[in-house]
Formats: C-alpha cells, sequence, structure tokens
C-alpha cells in the first residue's frame, strides 16, 4: 500500500513539473560576454566596499535560486573564443575556434535555440550592445566558417526572419562592391531600421512587422559602429542595453505569437576585460544586471510562463582578486568616471583643438577629474614617476612632429595598471581564459542548471523546459 502511495505521489509531482514546464511561453537568454565568476565576485566587492565593509554586496543576477558553474573549452581548443563560445551556448554544439553555427568540420550548419523557437511559432529577438554581427549575437542566426564573415553574417540575418533584433549596427565590412549595403538588403527583407533610440522605437517600432534598433549614426561615426558606449561613458541620448531589452519585450509581447525567445549579451563586459580596464569592468557588470532587472520585472508579473537563464561564453583577462597583500581595495573604483577608451578619446580631442595648452598641468588635471589619480587614490612614487615617463614622451612627440595619439595611447595605458594596481586588482592577459563562468536561473523547470555543467547543456536544457523541439 506504502509503495503504491509513494508511485502515486511520484507520478503527481512529475505530472505537477511537467504541467508547469509546458505553460512556459517567455525565455530570457542572458550571455555576458567575458563574464566569469571572478567578474561577478569583484562587482559584488566593489558594492560591499562602499558601504564600508569586507565581504559582498550581492547584484540581482547572482541572487537568483539556481547557480551554477560552467566548462567553456571548444572542440579544438582548451580556451574557447566567442564563436565557438556563441555557438555552443545557441546550437547545443562545440566547434572550432572561430566557427559560427557550423560543426567542427566549418561545413555542417547547426541550428541554434532561437530557430527551434521560431518554428514552435515563438518570436524571436537578438540583442546585444556590441556590433549586431559580432560572434555571440550572430551565433544564433549566422552559419560560416569564420567569425570575421561580417557581411555574411549580416545577410545571414536578413535570411533569418526573426523579429526582432537589437545593437550598435552591423559590423564593418557592411557592403561590398556592386552589392546593396546590409541596411538595405534587411529593408528589403521586411526590417524596419531605427536609430533614433527608444524615444524613437516608443514613436515608429511597435508597428513594425520585422524590427532593427540600432544606436545613432553619430555614436557610429565616433565608435566605430563597434559597440554602443561604455555605460561609464553614456550620455542621455545613447542607447542602453537596459533599454534595449525594454523595448525587446514591448515589441515581442506585441507581435502576439507562442511566447518569445529573446537573447540579450552584454558584450562590453568583454571588452572591457581585454583592455584590463578594472572600474569598467565592475560597471558593466552593473550595467547588464539593470537589464536583467528589467526581465526579472516581467518575470514577475509571469512567474509560471517564464524563465530566465544568464551564462558567458568565456572569461576574459583572467581576473584575480588580489595581488600580494592580503587585501582589497575596490572601493578606491568608484573615483574612475570614464573608461580607458573614452579617456583616450577626450585627451586626443583635447590635444586637437588646442595643442598649446596641452600641457602636463592640463593633463593631470583630467586625470584628477575623470579617473582619481593622486586627489581620491594616492600613488606611489613610481607610479607617479612612471607616468611622468609617458609624459615626457608625450613632449618628445609633440616635439619631434610624431604620432601624439601613440604616446597618449602609452599614458592611458599605465593610468588603467596604476588603478589596478591600488585596488590590488590583477590580470594575467589581455585574453580569454579556460575560468569557469556562472550560470544563474530561475523559473519553472530551472532546477536542470544547478551544479557544474557543460555549454553544450544549457540551450537544449531551456528549450525543452519550454516545449521546443531541440535539433
Amino acid at each position: 500500500m506504502k509503495k503504491r502511495f509513494f508511485s502515486l505521489l511520484l507520478t503527481a509531482v512529475l505530472a505537477v513539473a511537467a504541467m508547469a514546464q509546458s505553460q512556459v511561453k517567455y525565455v530570457f537568454y542572458f550571455i555576458g560576454d567575458g563574464m566569469g565568476v571572478n567578474q561577478i565576485n569583484v562587482t559584488e566587492t566593489y558594492l560591499a566596499a562602499l558601504k564600508g565593509k569586507i565581504g559582498f554586496e550581492p547584484i540581482l543576477m547572482s541572487s537568483f535560486p539556481v547557480v551554477g558553474m560552467v566548462n567553456t573549452y571548444s572542440a579544438t581548443n582548451g580556451v574557447t573564443d566567442s564563436a565557438a563560445g556563441g555557438t555552443a551556448l545557441a546550437c547545443g554544439k562545440k566547434t572550432k575556434n572561430g566557427a559560427i553555427g557550423v560543426l567542427e568540420d566549418l561545413k555542417t550548419p547547426c541550428t541554434s535555440i532561437a530557430v527551434w523557437a521560431q518554428k514552435a511559432g515563438a518570436a524571436v529577438g537578438v540583442a546585444t550592445n556590441v556590433a549586431i554581427t559580432h560572434a555571440t549575437p550572430a551565433s544564433f542566426y549566422g552559419h560560416q566558417p569564420n567569425r570575421n564573415m561580417y557581411y555574411e553574417i549580416g545577410q545571414d540575418l536578413c535570411k533569418s526572419g526573426f523579429d526582432f533584433f537589437a545593437g550598435s549596427d552591423f559590423h564593418r565590412p557592411n557592403t561590398k562592391e556592386g552589392e546593396p549595403t546590409l541596411r538595405d538588403q534587411a529593408k528589403a527583407a521586411g526590417y524596419t531600421i531605427l536609430t533614433g533610440g527608444y524615444k524613437e522605437y516608443e514613436k515608429k517600432g511597435r508597428k513594425a512587422d520585422k524590427l532593427i534598433l540600432f544606436q545613432s549614426d553619430y555614436q557610429n561615426e565616433k565608435l566605430g559602429s563597434d559597440h554602443i558606449p561604455y555605460a561609464l561613458d553614456q550620455d542621455k541620448n545613447d542607447l542602453t542595453l537596459e533599454q534595449i531589452v525594454r523595448a525587446g519585450i514591448n515589441y515581442l509581447m506585441g507581435k502576439q505569437k507562442n511566447g518569445f525567445f529573446f537573447q540579450i549579451e552584454g558584450g562590453m563586459i568583454d571588452y572591457a576585460c581585454h583592455r584590463n580596464d578594472i572600474g569598467n569592468v565592475v560597471n558593466e557588470v552593473l550595467d547588464m544586471d539593470k537589464a536583467v532587472k528589467v526581465a526579472y520585472e516581467f518575470y514577475q508579473q509571469h512567474p509560471d510562463e517564464t524563465i530566465i537563464v544568464i551564462s558567458a561564453d568565456h572569461e576574459t583577462g583572467g581576473l584575480v582578486m588580489g595581488k600580494g597583500p592580503y587585501e582589497l581595495h575596490t572601493d578606491l573604483l568608484r573615483f574612475q568616471h570614464k573608461s580607458i577608451d573614452e579617456l583616450k578619446w577626450i585627451l586626443n580631442e583635447q590635444y586637437k583643438k588646442a595643442p598649446k595648452k596641452f600641457t602636463k598641468e592640463a593633463v593631470e588635471k583630467q586625470l584628477k577629474q575623470l579617473m582619481g589619480l593622486w586627489d581620491n587614490i594616492k600613488l606611489t612614487d613610481d607610479q607617479t614617476a612612471r607616468l611622468t615617463r609617458r609624459w615626457n614622451d608625450i613632449e618628445k612627440a609633440i616635439a619631434g612632429n610624431e604620432k601624439v595619439n601613440d604616446r597618449i595611447s602609452d599614458l592611458c595605458e599605465t593610468v588603467k595598471h596604476v588603478i589596478s594596481e591600488q585596488a590590488l586588482i590583477s590580470w594575467a592577459s589581455g585574453g580569454h581564459s579556460n575560468g569557469y563562468v556562472p550560470v544563474y536561473a530561475v523559473g519553472p523547470g530551472t532546477e536542470v542548471f544547478q551544479g557544474r555543467i557543460d555549454n553544450i547543456e544549457i540551450a537544449p536544457a531551456m528549450a525543452k523546459i519550454a516545449g521546443w523541439q531541440a535539433e
């Protein structure tokens, strides 16, 4: 009798679980490019330090009830790149570094969870804060042997038929001689392209049959279409990742299809880590967390029908918290008000506009105001001497009519190293590592992501929860 009772109980539990999973209609898939466990850790340690305490102050994504660790190696390399990493996350298949949506033979295409959702009748959105044809977002719709085939990847986007795309722009080259631009090809495929930010979306976006949301042409000229501005560098007119997620949810819900699949990449975390720009890294993680909050607000309104899964394609930089002394001074990062890239741009513009006023005192004023050096971040004599040598190199370049921008870049590189040193943060490289990346999840059925998993397990598991057929 007891055996029969427990058998019936187990059947009932499984039936309830299956019912909960079959009700899932809305799937969010966040990917923090380059976001290893230490990128999260340093951000939370920084937030705690701002409150004057040792420990951590949790951000939203790491507070989700399901937490796991993910392996990231590719089919051919112990350290993956974003193409193979993105393909693993999107398609559930290992491939060669550099390959987009194809298997290791570089010929056989593999379809992504976005396509599986589309075939099941769901609306589909793919978004990022870098170029929409970069490796991670491209892995959800593209099939090319080389991630640098940006034009061909853009053509794959136009053929995908997905409902919503967002990012900085198509990455260059976005045209070929004798052929229409990718923007023209997208329009011919039925896409409306908006470049006026969230306000233009509110005015014109909702009624579009298929939509692409890009940042302004001014920012593309300044940044080279490669990415939207870092969170540290944005002003009120810039398109943000948070706005992209808000617009995407609104648009995909308006399609009135059988739910939606929405992939969102925080691609600027990777950029900041490649540059070893630690204050920038923290702000990019926080910026992605703001975007997650928008999705979480949606989840709270539809808790039985929504899942949110967050992971990363790889870790970037070999970030380590600690450098000799058993201390951390992450609170100093609050004095960095611009990215290192923006600092370079500001100093170069300052020199171009008024070369005679480009003095050591003028540059030091910028470093104090924008990076907190000397006034708030006390430097050692050696660090000050290194910065002085960099300034002397700039003076020599000016006197010799050489490339001053190269010497300004050298100065800014030293600035970022000094900030990491003062915070007691160390970096292994400017490239990727095989460090674990996290997976965070909330919603029905997401318990499967608990523990240690491989990156190829995530997309098929998400599809199963939503009732989509993985291929």
